[in-house]
């Protein structure tokens, strides 16, 4: 015959808290809602948590939204130094792209100027490494990765913001062809013009402004 105590349920051990935890918390958050929506309280609810506890492991929002924008630069594949260097920073660019497109809040705060976290610096120290082992100065290398970066964090910003369905394409160009002079702005109006009648989405061309940067580094790296 069993017992009460056979059939009571095993007690559960409620997972400890931690700063890990709180971050992979945030993130999955900042993803679905967005950064704005973002605060210590409701990270606490989805940890069923009082906001008052996350304070023993991290500062502020501030801190959440540094700590986050960390762990997606930890996401991004890292260049190693190699021969093809081309071929390693093409790599590490355009995982960077997928990465912002994954987590669409955190291009801007690439840009913010957060205190780096540790991978962010492994990320950064990798990509100066690749450059420096194939002849460029710390200098041009920094300029290099600089350059790179800013067509990564423009061009997602560009995809997350603008239209990129062909109805929608069409729309806003009909839209806008509205407000160009057509004897006046001839190139203008005629590119609007073909956007107007499009029937076909728009394509993430990445590489395109990409291959024109790589192609000039190893213009000036052969010199």
């Amino acid at each position: 015959m069993s017992t009460t105590q056979d059939t009571l349920p095993e007690p559960t051990t409620r997972q400890p808290l931690s700063r890990d935890r709180i971050l992979q918390a945030a993130l999955a958050f900042a993803d679905e809602h967005g950064l704005a929506a973002l605060s210590m309280r409701k990270v606490a609810a989805t940890l069923n948590v009082e906001a008052m506890s996350l304070y023993n492991h991290i500062a502020n929002k501030s801190d959440i939204i540094a700590g986050i924008t960390d762990l997606v630069a930890g996401e991004i594949t890292l260049p190693t130094p190699d021969f093809d260097w081309k071929g390693e920073m093409r790599a590490r660019s355009q995982s960077a792209h997928k990465v912002l497109m994954k987590h669409p809040w955190a291009a801007q705060q690439f840009q913010a100027g957060h205190p780096p976290g540790p991978n962010m610096m492994t990320y950064l120290d990798a990509t100066l490494g690749c450059l420096i082992a194939v002849g460029f100065s710390p200098r041009q290398a920094d300029d290099a990765r600089n350059t790179v970066d800013n067509h990564i964090y423009g061009y997602t910003l560009k995809r997350l913001n603008r239209p990129n369905r062909a109805r929608e394409i069409s729309r806003a160009a009909k839209k806008t062809l509205k407000d160009i002079p057509k004897d006046t702005y001839p190139h203008l109006y005629k590119r609007t013009s073909e956007l107007a009648g499009t029937e076909t989405p728009d394509v993430d061309d990445f590489d395109f402004g990409l291959n024109l940067i790589l192609d000039g580094l190893e213009a000036i790296s052969a010199r």
